[in-house]
Parts: C-alpha cells; sequence; structure tokens
C-alpha cells in the first residue's frame, strides 16, 4: 500500500473526507447525489478547490481523478471515496466496497473493426490491444488462456485499430454509439460497471457513526429516485376499488379527514413511470383531489 501523499495528509479523527471525481462522465451525477443527500458544498461550486467544505462540519470533499480514487481511500488520504467499479478493480485497491450507487452503468468489452475475421476471445491470440485497463484486460486474457500484447493507451481507445496500433480494444461502452460510430463492433463483455462507494477499512472501524450517516444519506436519494408522492382524497365506498389500481412500496396509508366521515385520504409512493395511466385509473376508481409529489429521500 503506498503512502499518503504530504499534499493531500490523512484527516483527523473527528473528519470524514470523501474523494469523488473532479470531471468525466459519472462526476455530474455524483455531484447531483451529494447536493440532495444533504452533503450541500459549503464553499459552492464556481471555484472548486482541491478540497472542499461542506455543511456538515465533520465532513469534506476531495475532488480527484477517478483512477486515483481507490488509491487514496486505500492509503488514507480519504476515507470514503466514489469511483466506478471498474476503476476499483483495475487499481486493485485494498478498499471495501459499502454501496452500489446504481449509476454510471457501462460494460467493459472486448471490441473489434466491423471487418475483422476475429470472432471470439480466443481468435485475438498473439494480437494486439489496446486499453485504457491494462490490469483488468491482462487478467481477462489470462482467464481465458489467450496470450496477448495489451497497448496501454489514456484516451481515444476506440481510433487505434484504424490507426494500425492495436488488432482489437477493451473499452468501457455504455450505449454503444460510440463503438458504431467508430466501426466496431463487440466480441465479449469484460464485465459490468457502476457507480460505487468505497470505504477505507480502518475508517470503517475508526469513524463508524459518522460514515453510516453519510451512507444513509446517499441511499436514501437512490430509493428516492424515479419515485413519486400520490396524496388523494377518496369516499369509503370506493376505498376498494381505489387499493386494486394504487401499488405502493408497501401499500397505500388510508386516514381519516375530520372534517368528513365518509371521505378517506389515501397516500402511497408510486413509481414515476406509472404516474401518467395512475391517474386516469384513480380517478375512474372514485379518487379526487390528487397530488402529485417528487420525492427527495426515502428512508427505511
Amino acid at each position: 500500500m503506498s503512502k499518503p501523499s504530504p499534499r493531500h495528509p490523512v484527516p483527523g479523527p473527528g473528519l470524514v473526507r470523501l474523494a469523488i471525481p473532479n470531471k468525466g462522465r459519472i462526476s455530474g451525477p455524483i455531484n447531483e447525489l451529494i447536493e440532495k443527500s444533504g452533503l450541500h458544498l459549503a464553499e459552492g461550486g464556481s471555484e472548486r478547490r482541491l478540497i472542499t467544505r461542506t455543511r456538515d462540519p465533520n465532513v469534506e470533499i476531495l475532488f480527484a481523478r477517478p483512477i486515483d480514487i481507490p488509491e487514496y481511500v486505500a492509503s488514507g488520504v480519504a476515507d470514503l471515496g466514489i469511483t466506478g467499479k471498474d476503476m476499483v478493480m483495475e487499481r486493485g485497491s485494498a478498499v471495501e466496497q459499502v454501496l452500489d450507487l446504481q449509476t454510471g452503468k457501462a460494460t467493459l468489452v472486448v471490441a473489434v473493426p466491423e471487418e475483422s475475421d476475429i470472432e471470439t476471445v480466443a481468435d485475438l491470440a498473439g494480437a494486439k490491444v489496446a486499453t485504457e485497463f491494462p490490469a483488468i484486460t491482462r487478467a481477462f486474457f489470462a482467464g481465458h488462456g489467450v496470450a496477448v500484447t495489451i497497448v496501454t493507451v489514456g484516451g481515444a481507445c476506440e481510433a487505434t485499430p484504424h490507426l494500425g496500433i492495436a488488432d482489437a480494444i477493451v473499452d468501457l461502452s455504455s450505449s454503444g454509439t460510440t463503438l458504431r460510430t467508430n466501426h466496431l463492433r463487440v466480441v465479449d463483455e469484460v464485465l459490468a460497471s457502476t457507480t460505487v462507494l468505497v470505504a477505507n477499512p480502518a475508517s470503517l472501524t475508526a469513524k463508524r457513526e459518522k460514515i453510516d450517516e453519510i451512507i444513509l444519506a446517499l441511499e436514501s436519494v437512490i430509493r428516492a429516485k424515479g419515485q413519486c408522492y400520490l396524496m388523494m382524497n377518496v369516499q369509503r365506498n370506493a376505498l376498494a376499488d381505489v387499493r386494486e389500481v394504487l401499488p405502493g412500496l408497501s401499500g397505500p396509508t388510508v386516514m381519516d379527514v375530520a372534517s368528513d366521515e365518509n371521505l378517506v385520504a389515501v397516500h402511497a409512493v408510486v413509481k414515476e413511470e406509472r404516474v401518467y395511466q395512475l391517474i386516469n385509473q384513480l380517478k375512474r376508481a372514485g379518487a379526487k383531489d390528487i397530488l402529485v409529489m417528487p420525492i427527495e429521500r426515502i428512508i427505511r
């Protein structure tokens, strides 16, 4: 394990430092998650510093390259880190995954030019493979018993086959658009990746209470994603019909309305994608005064 850099001293015993990406495809969603969780950046984002305070005086944010975050956490420079699972596996750092954030979904794939005769991983024996993930790529081909020459690149991996630098690539693909644009096709999948929260094992013991607080805050935002809160009034004699069409996390909540003994208030959490159809179904079932509200956090 590498020693912490003197430029990034280890956080004190009463402070939890969370490392997040300073740029890249997953940085935007992560910043949004941090804000929704309540860990607002106290110093704003207009003049982002290397280390930024949050509204919680015991939590600060370290901005770093996604590939460096696993080692920052393993070395104790950060107690927690958010980065891609692919980055964690590539670095092989001694960290513990504590939460899958279920964002930044992508697949690391083996791809070749569309016109290539290569159809399987075995066909790549003796070939050159370009990648930004040499450790994962080396382990993948070794696991298949296929000897290849790995060409490590720092970007624009998809261009290497057309430049004669490599016969194939191992690269991340989220939608497949970049591969198709560069006339590449997938031969095999190496691994599926999402954005994960990782922790320093020692910090998990020494700072457990504050770390659990952060995990709960992030987890509550993840649970709320894609959910809406429905509130409506229903005549008692129509309640059974409303229950039939109204799903919820654990069934709808029904409460008496003080001003009308024949009326009940019904509340439920439903998937946002179902709201459009549910509104009409609820109206037909006898619901009225329907309110649809966004949900920021769900805590169980």
